[in-house]
This record gives structure tokens, sequence and C-alpha cells, in this order.
């Protein structure tokens, strides 16, 4: 059972289509996951959609509508859209699949980051520069204790891990920003896999752990 899901700050705005790629992919695998957050986005689509049925109509410009065609025209017949697959040769957890949010993704694999943990960089086609990424560490391991410089979200796609606050088990979501310093630490029975997007960056409690994310570019 999920219990933690992204709130109406972040679905309202990918309701509308405004949501930046990084995090949109992040709530998107949520989304994959988690029925009651779909339904909550179809109903503020919903909602949207009245607003601008109720709107007071506004005249275009005389020649908006012959512009627009010209454009058309101009641009020739669009590419055929190709089918992506998801980021390989990137081994996963027996039984896990990859979320349908990162078809088109591309990554280099797994690197490691410290003992029990690796963490592969994701490049989305139509934000590589986006700081995305995922984590997969080890049972009972734990991340090094930190805060942020800016939003990090997090959806767990396989296993749990706590961190004080709560625990964020397979279908969870979460979101931190500089109000949070934590340290997750993995459950004993299984290893973890998170996909995470950074905002900003990431403030390790210690000269060794923030060696390491300047390494990963955290």
């Amino acid at each position: 059972m999920i219990h933690h899901h992204p709130g109406d700050e972040l679905l309202l705005p990918l309701a509308a289509g405004r949501l930046a790629v990084g995090p949109a992919l992040v709530v998107n695998a949520h989304l994959e996951a988690c029925a009651e957050c779909r339904d909550r986005v179809r109903t503020l689509q919903a909602i949207g959609g009245a607003l601008v049925e109720d709107a007071e109509p506004v005249a275009l410009a005389p020649e908006a509508w012959g512009r627009t065609l010209a454009r058309i025209d101009a641009g020739g017949a669009p590419p055929a859209r190709r089918r992506r697959s998801p980021p390989a040769p990137l081994p996963l957890p027996a039984g896990m699949a990859w979320p349908a949010a990162l078809s088109g993704c591309t990554t280099r694999g797994w690197r490691w980051m410290g003992p029990g943990m690796r963490y592969a960089r994701l490049a989305s086609p139509q934000d590589p520069d986006a700081k995305l990424y995922l984590l997969r560490i080890s049972a009972g391991r734990s991340l090094a204790q930190h805060s942020h410089r800016g939003m990090e979200l997090s959806q767990v796609l396989v296993g749990a891990f706590a961190d004080g606050r709560a625990t964020f088990a397979a279908g969870d979501f979460d979101v931190t920003d500089d109000d949070v310093m934590h340290q997750p630490v993995v459950a004993q029975d299984a290893e973890c896999v998170c996909l995470a997007y950074i905002e900003g960056s990431l403030s390790f409690a210690g000269p060794l752990a923030s060696a390491v994310g300047r390494m990963i570019g955290v």
C-alpha cells in the first residue's frame, strides 16, 4: 500500500503541462504505481478544462491563422515517431521493470558510490541536463547524512528505506528540501532502488561524503 504521495503543488503543474522535465519524470513514475494520484490528476485536468470553457473568448489578430498555417507548411511533415526503449544495459533487481516514464532516457550504467551503493545518471532526451539519478543501495546500508540546497524528489521503485521521518516503501514518493536533514537507511531484508531528481545539490555532513557527492555531481 502506498502511503506517501506528491502534493498538488506538483500534480497541478503536471496536469497543466507546466512541470519541468526532471520533476515530471519522477512524478509520472509515481503515477504509474498509484491509482489514487492518477485519479487526482484527471480531476485537476477536468477542472482546468472547465475553467477554459468558462473563460471569456478573446479575438485573435486577423493575421494569426494565416501565420500559423504558413509555419506549419514551412516545417514540412513531422518526423516519424520512433518507439524508444528504457535505458540499457543497466541490470536491475529480479522482478523489477523500468517505469515507462523513463522511456527514451539513456545512461552509462551503474557506478560505485560507496560499499554496497551504486548510482546511475540518467539523461532525458527532452532535457539532458536535468539532474536525474537511479540509486541502488544494498540491504541494511545507509546514505550519508545530508540536507539539500533546493528540492529533491524521490520515487521508491523497489525495497524500502527509513530516515527518521517515516518509512518509504515501493511506490512511495518523497519530497525534501533545505528544511530536511536526514540519513536514509535501507531495510534489512532487501536492496532499495529509487529514482531521484535533484534541483540543486546535496549538503553532506562529513568531508568524505562531500567528496563522493562532488564526484557524483550532487
